[in-house]
């Protein structure tokens, strides 16, 4: 039979010094447990009044270079959608941004028909609040809260324009803002400039894929309108569709005084493989202070198509350029796909 085992009262001397040692040991890692603690404690509580007293005063600040991540690709914009739908992109809608000397104009970024500010902005926010930029965007010409926005009347969708550039201005105590827009993005700008008042209030306006002069959307369009009522059809779904038909009456309208307005620069990026905006060369302006960039003039390894030019890191550098042509950025050579982007 086993012996019992001595009650602590009944311990042998010869074992309390190891009771003693293991005592202090425990006594020891409590302290130090109890330390790391209050250490953590006082940390948390550290970095909790360091981000409130910065907070005010970095909303506040002038644009500063950041280095934000850039994802060349519209899966980024996709992924975007999907997980923060409708949220403003990377590096934009600052209000409380101040613009440098280096660049005193804020950007308000411009999404195309059925895009929204989200799915389009992931790339080109970034890079421009990078580049030291105050950086804006907003939806227009949809429902609130849609993830598919610009299908309304585009002249709707310049009011809203108009209003939004007010704000910013206003925020910001900027004179003027610099525009770049995609497809519809690119064109609507123009009727804002040409009868909202909003030529005194732009410095440039960066058109990627715009729709400048219409689309046969590669001859739809056209088929449509052979069917009877398919034009009529198609305008209940998509006002801004048919708005953007070669040949419609908006069209003509904002046409029909030139291409330009005095005061402003006008930088126009295009691809030879846009399958939307067609064709291609529809898109390009006529007048004073307009550059025309054909993409595959600068690379032959972009393919990039309507969707991919504004996730193309060679547009976007002409995007860069165009904003600030005092200082150029020599444009590189990239392998860009079609619908993916560089």
């Amino acid at each position: 039979m086993a012996p019992a085992h001595p009650h602590p009262s009944q311990t042998p001397d010869s074992a309390r010094p190891a009771q003693r040692r293991a005592a202090r040991r425990i006594r020891a890692r409590t302290r130090a447990r109890t330390t790391l603690s209050a250490l953590a404690v006082a940390a948390i509580l550290g970095a909790t009044t360091v981000a409130t007293a910065a907070g005010p005063a970095a909303a506040a600040s002038t644009a500063q270079p950041v280095n934000r991540p850039v994802p060349y690709s519209f899966a980024a914009g996709i992924a975007a959608e999907l997980l923060t739908p409708g949220a403003a992109p990377p590096g934009s809608n600052d209000f409380g941004c101040k613009p440098t000397a280096a660049h005193p104009y804020p950007v308000v970024l411009v999404h195309g028909t059925f895009g929204d500010m989200t799915d389009s902005w992931q790339a080109l926010s970034p890079l421009l609040a990078n580049h030291g930029y105050c950086v804006f965007a907003l939806n227009y010409g949809g429902a609130a809260g849609s993830i598919f926005q610009g299908y309304e009347e585009i002249a709707a969708g310049a009011g809203q324009l108009s209003a939004f550039i007010d704000q910013v201005l206003s925020a910001t105590g900027a004179a003027k803002v610099d525009i770049v827009g995609h497809s519809q993005g690119g064109m609507l700008p123009r009727y804002y400039l040409d009868f909202l008042g909003g030529a005194n209030k732009v410095d440039a306006l960066v058109g990627l894929s715009p729709s400048n002069h219409g689309t046969t959307l590669d001859g739809l369009f056209g088929l449509l309108a052979a069917f009877p009522g398919g034009s009529s059809f198609l305008g209940s779904l998509c006002a801004a569709c048919t708005e953007q038909a070669v040949g419609s009456s908006f069209l003509t309208n904002l046409n029909a005084g030139g291409d330009t307005v005095p005061g402003v620069r006008y930088t126009v990026i295009s691809t030879k493989y846009d399958e939307v905006v067609t064709p291609y060369t529809s898109q390009f302006l006529s007048g004073p202070s307009v550059t025309n960039i054909t993409l595959q003039n600068q690379c032959g390894l972009d393919f990039a198509d309507h969707l991919a030019v504004i996730y193309d890191p060679v547009a976007l550098n002409d995007v860069l350029n165009a904003l600030d042509p005092a200082h150029h950025v020599p444009v590189g050579c990239t392998l860009v796909l079609p619908v993916l982007g560089g």
